[in-house]
């Protein structure tokens, strides 16, 4: 009697009202599955991998895969992602190279203790892991032809009135090994940075610059640093004899101008007269290798306070005479 009953005020509701009914099950059915989901379970999870990892020398992806199993104490959510995670392909890994250890030529390997460092890109952002079963994981990175070539930086400098670099910018590292087909890599001199500004200095700055992507090869390094130092200077000038070295001592060497006007870029403040000490003059041999017996005056006894100087004129007649 009592299911007939029941029977009978299933057929007393009408279309809406089973509706209702309906959308309240699935409602009540979708709060359980996003509750039950939403808990943290512990579980042992298989994660098949392959490794990404810049190895000088060596192609980036490695050839082969490994699977990473661990107790890990994560969502539900994240256990139906890693479940179908291990049945699909495997999850791409980029490893810091000083984490990778070398076996033997192609042979590399991670151990537990570095791979602590990957936990969430391997299980996800909400998983903790308990331990790991995996002890060591092991990929082949095949050889790859390389080329090591140096980095050009592409910069406009500009500093404040009396103020200037001491020495040239520098590039760190100053050179950057590429991978890649032979044909591509025998035509690569040099990489170049991407264009960048440094304007009205008065003070050292470092920075980082990226490197100008060269099609067809991978490159050791995405970015480099730059440095420069600058200083404030004071600039004298003073007028200087030029002499001659290194004459045959059946020789005579006559130079004209025999006089020079010399501007000198000094660190501020001046410690000392830039002009003391100092000497100007042409080399013989530089004479002798020259075609039309024009000559650059070389210098000696430059004090450390010069950043840089200017000679007017920049290049002597010389006229040799036997004695």
């Amino acid at each position: 009697m009592s299911g007939f009953r029941i029977n009978e005020r299933f057929r007393r509701l009408n279309g809406r009202d089973l509706a209702v009914l309906l959308l309240s099950l699935l409602l009540a059915f979708g709060i359980w599955l996003i509750h039950n989901l939403s808990l943290d379970y512990v579980r042992v999870v298989n994660v098949p991998i392959k490794a990404s990892c810049n190895l000088e020398g060596h192609a980036l992806i490695s050839a082969n895969d490994a699977v990473v199993q661990a107790r890990c104490r994560t969502t539900g959510f994240d256990l139906m992602r890693l479940e179908k995670a291990s049945k699909g392909n495997p999850v791409l890994i980029e490893f810091r190279p000083e984490d990778m250890k070398h076996k033997s030529g192609e042979q590399f390997y991670i151990v537990s203790s570095d791979l602590i460092n990957y936990v969430q890109s391997l299980f996800g952002n909400s998983s903790s892991l308990e331990s790991f079963i995996t002890d060591t994981l092991r990929f082949r990175f095949p050889y790859e032809n390389s080329r090591k070539v140096p980095i050009r930086p592409v910069c406009n400098l500009s500093f404040k009135p009396q103020y200037t670099s001491v020495g040239q910018l520098r590039i760190l590292p100053d050179s950057v090994v590429l991978y890649g087909e032979p044909y591509h890599l025998s035509n690569i001199d040099a990489v170049y940075t991407e264009s960048f500004s440094l304007e009205g200095l008065t003070n050292s700055t470092h920075g980082e610059v990226a490197l100008e992507h060269v099609k067809g090869v991978r490159m050791s390094a995405q970015k480099v640093d730059y440095a420069i130092d600058v200083t404030r200077y004071v600039e004298t000038q003073t007028t200087v004899d030029i002499s001659a070295r290194n004459v045959p001592t059946d020789r005579k060497l006559n130079i004209y101008p025999s006089k020079a006007q010399v501007y000198f870029r000094c660190a501020f403040p001046l410690s000392s007269d830039p002009s003391e000490g100092v000497r100007f003059y042409i080399d013989y041999r530089d004479f002798s290798n020259s075609i039309d017996g024009k000559c650059i005056a070389r210098v000696s006894g430059l004090s450390p306070d010069v950043l840089s100087y200017k000679i007017e004129p920049q290049v002597f007649e010389c006229v040799e005479n036997f004695r």
